[in-house]
């Protein structure tokens, strides 16, 4: 399974683009996707995270992606904010 995890500001469009790329992987024979967003009631410009699975099995886990094997960053400046590479799966 990979597992994907982005870091944005809210209005960049990383939810969108995570749901693209899940329906793209979807179309393709035996992958399973997962995609959703992290943040509760921000407005737009706050940090937020999106998720994003793909797998040749079923995804059971529904949980958050702690240590992701990719990450997505579409604002540097939260690179001084946050520790976006926080868990960073150690093949990643």
């Amino acid at each position: 399974m990979l597992e994907i995890r982005g870091h944005a500001r809210g209005g960049q469009g990383m939810v969108t683009a995570f749901e693209i790329l899940a329906k793209v992987f979807s179309q393709l024979d035996d992958f399973q996707v997962q995609a959703f967003p992290a943040f509760g009631v921000e407005r737009t410009g706050a940090p937020i995270q999106a998720f994003l699975r793909i797998a040749r099995k079923e995804i059971l886990n529904r949980s958050n992606i702690y240590h992701p094997h990719l990450i997505v960053v579409f604002d540097e400046s939260l690179l001084d904010q946050i520790n976006v590479f926080e868990g960073l799966h150690p093949n990643g």
